[in-house]
């Protein structure tokens, strides 16, 4: 059975204004690699065989990153220039593109794609979130092999501010941890536990059907339509537990959180890792 993924990139990326109404989000540069190039690379080592890309029109120039730009190729083909040749090259992997026309949630969004998952599961990525090693979407599928059942990412964050997240209530069974609501911004002081929802999601069929179900139900003058109450159709069924990753997690959403996965890229790099380090300190008087 192929496992595939769904991206969702259709957004404004508002929070970067002025910059993306130009230049989409997702092609952000996090030093020499845009940030949507993050989130396939860990799809792809993890073995998913086809990514389905939700874009908008606004997005053309994600179709130009995953396709062969052939002049540029063929310069360093003649040049025998082999490490730009291949730096230039797209991601090795098939991509599907699917244009939400109207924005009107994540939820419909990834119904969009449902035409092509083919009654599978699928692996669901925000590509403003970025994480590093262990592979996230690994450890999703671990789980999910282990259980049959969707699985959400998770961190444990007992010092947060649980009001700005999607907070698990949890119990355990069978050594996993079954989900049995997901609730988004608890006021403060009522959230059920310290886990919170991440940027990753394995979705099982069912999950399309519960998510077709409430998008029958949705009135849209109350605003977009998100995954929560399928999510939570599910849990109450005993079908949805959740995977605490190992993983460290960027919030590249935002502008902060962007230079806070830049400057971890850097520093992570071999190539300029020491050098930024030595500036950083000097910069900082440390």
């Amino acid at each position: 059975m192929g496992i595939k993924g769904v991206i969702l990139a259709a957004g404004y990326g508002t929070r970067f204004l002025p910059i993306t109404r130009c230049v989409p989000k997702e092609m952000l540069p996090l030093i020499d690699r845009p940030a949507i190039d993050f989130v396939v690379q860990e799809m792809v080592e993890a073995g998913v065989e086809q990514v389905v890309l939700i874009t908008s029109r606004r997005k053309k120039v994600l179709d130009d990153w995953f396709d062969h730009d052939a002049e540029l190729e063929a310069v360093f083909h003649a040049e025998g220039a082999s490490s730009k040749l291949e730096k230039s090259r797209p991601p090795q992997i098939d991509v599907v593109f699917v244009r939400q026309q109207e924005m009107r949630g994540s939820g419909h969004a990834i119904l969009q794609a449902a035409p092509l998952l083919k009654g599978e599961p699928f692996v669901v990525a925000y590509p403003d979130d970025l994480f590093g090693e262990p592979n996230c979407t690994a450890q999703l599928l671990e789980t999910w092999r282990t259980t049959g059942a969707t699985v959400l990412s998770a961190h444990d964050l007992p010092d947060a501010d649980l009001t700005r997240y999607g907070v698990l209530d949890v119990e355990t069974s069978g050594g996993q941890l079954l989900v049995k609501r997901l609730i988004e911004k608890p006021p403060a002081g009522q959230a059920p536990s310290t886990l919170v929802s991440l940027g990753r999601y394995l979705y099982t069929p069912d999950f399309l059907d519960a998510l077709a179900e409430g998008w029958a139900r949705h009135d849209p003058a109350s605003g977009e339509y998100y995954p929560m109450e399928a999510t939570n159709a599910l849990a109450a069924a005993g079908r949805v537990v959740a995977r605490v990753v190992d993983s460290p997690r960027w919030d590249t959403g935002e502008p902060l959180g962007f230079l806070k996965a830049v400057t971890e890229i850097a520093l992570a790099r071999e190539d300029i890792g020491p050098a930024y380090a030595a500036w950083l300190r000097e910069r900082l008087g440390g």
